[in-house]
């Protein structure tokens, strides 16, 4: 039977669907029923279509027939060299309805509609926790399994993700191929780059729709979006302080307990992070690891990096409310706050006078220091009679 140009007399009972051709609904039926006709010789994978199974066998034979007139790379199927070929054109045929991004590839126009659907079709099995893409649940896996199937050659340390791996690596060969163009710091992957960027550019791309927070990393955005969407979940037993993130009670019950599980194997001092022992461990071993790309001076850690940084830039981002004088530290300001409110916490034991800062109270104690010096030498030299007052 020949069908006229346009029409679709095959129809599927199953989905409606519509065909011109009778061979078309028969090889469409497949996917209702399951059936895979097609077996690999190889490897015994089944396939439903045999162009499927021909492709898949030059996996086998190492084939490929379709080459790139461009930078004449090869490959084994015609579509892979049709997507290829966008990134030489720059074509994106796959619109977002939604926001208009383009995509050169269906699938991942299709992964990226997700994002505004909020679909998580995969499901952990073990946790109930959802997921947009099969990957992510496959990598999720591996927390139940603890299975790490990407080990490095160097150390044999394993890992559970292959970018895990690839960021590895770069430690034994110190590579940093991204480097800022504004500060000539470099990164060992493009991600933290693009990250530290916006030290310069001040860009804050995620915004919370609940309260307008803007935030410069993903990450601090879905922490602070918990707050909203899951509130305070964690309480602590002691004071009844919430937290948005069991991480964080773990954290905060350590000040209740006392416990410092994290030791220092120098000196023995104990702390509550682990984050705090890494930092504290530089003291022993010297190590700087952040540097000011203007004067080449280190510091042990990020946060007095970017406090020095401010010494370049001028920058002082934090401001008095009472008369606007701005700061470039946080301390300086709390200390300023205190002329406004005429708190005086630090006293002198000998006079009682009180003093709004630490360091005015320690130059005041000084000066009876040299006081009571003077007075004892006037004693001293009374005793050898230089000196009779009566």
């Amino acid at each position: 039977m020949s069908a006229n140009i346009g029409e679709k007399p095959y129809q599927c009972l199953e989905c409606l669907k519509l065909f011109s051709r009778k061979y078309h609904l028969e090889t469409h039926l497949r996917v209702h029923t399951g059936e895979k006709p097609y077996k690999c010789s190889v490897c015994l994978k089944k396939f439903s279509h045999r162009s499927v199974l021909v492709s898949h066998m030059r996996i086998h034979t190492g084939e490929k027939p379709y080459q790139c007139s461009v930078c004449q790379k090869k490959f084994s199927d015609q579509s892979a060299l049709v997507t290829h070929k966008r990134l030489h054109t720059g074509e994106k045929p796959y619109h977002c309805s939604d926001c208009l991004k383009e995509f050169t590839h269906k699938s991942n126009l299709i992964k990226h509609m997700r994002v505004h659907t909020g679909e998580k079709p995969y499901q952990c099995l073990e946790c109930l926790k959802y997921f947009q893409q099969n990957s992510g649940l496959i990598q999720h896996m591996r927390i139940h399994t603890g299975e790490r199937p990407y080990k490095c050659s160097e150390c044999s340390k394993d890992f559970s993700h292959k970018s895990a791996l690839v960021k590895h690596i770069k430690l034994h060969t110190g590579e940093k191929p991204y480097q800022c163009s504004e500060c000539i710091k470099a990164f060992k992957d493009k991600y933290a780059l693009l990250n530290h960027m916006r030290v310069h550019t001040k860009e804050k791309p995620y915004q919370c729709q609940v309260c307008l927070k803007d935030y410069s990393h993903q990450s601090n955005f879905l922490k602070h979006m918990k707050i909203h969407t899951e509130g305070k979940p964690y309480q602590c037993s002691q004071c009844l302080r919430d937290f948005s993130r069991k991480s964080a009670l773990v954290r905060h019950t350590g000040v209740h307990t006392g416990e410092k599980p994290h030791q220092c194997s120098q000196c023995l001092k104990g702390f509550m992070e682990k984050s705090a022992l890494l930092k504290h461990m530089r003291r022993h071993t010297g190590e700087k690891p952040y540097q000011c790309f203007e004067c080449l001076k280190s510091f042990l850690d990020n946060s007095a990096l970017v406090k020095h940084i401010r010494v370049h830039t001028g920058e002082k981002p934090y401001k008095c409310s009472v008369c606007l004088k701005s700061f470039s530290q946080k301390y300086n300001l709390v200390i300023h706050l205190k002329v406004h409110i005429k708190e005086t916490p630090y006293q002198c034991s000998v006079c009682l006078k009180g003093f709004n800062n630490i360091s005015g109270l320690l130059k005041h104690t000084g000066d009876h220091s040299v006081l009571k010096q003077k007075s004892d030498l006037l004693k001293h030299i009374r005793v050898h009679g230089e000196e009779q007052p009566y």
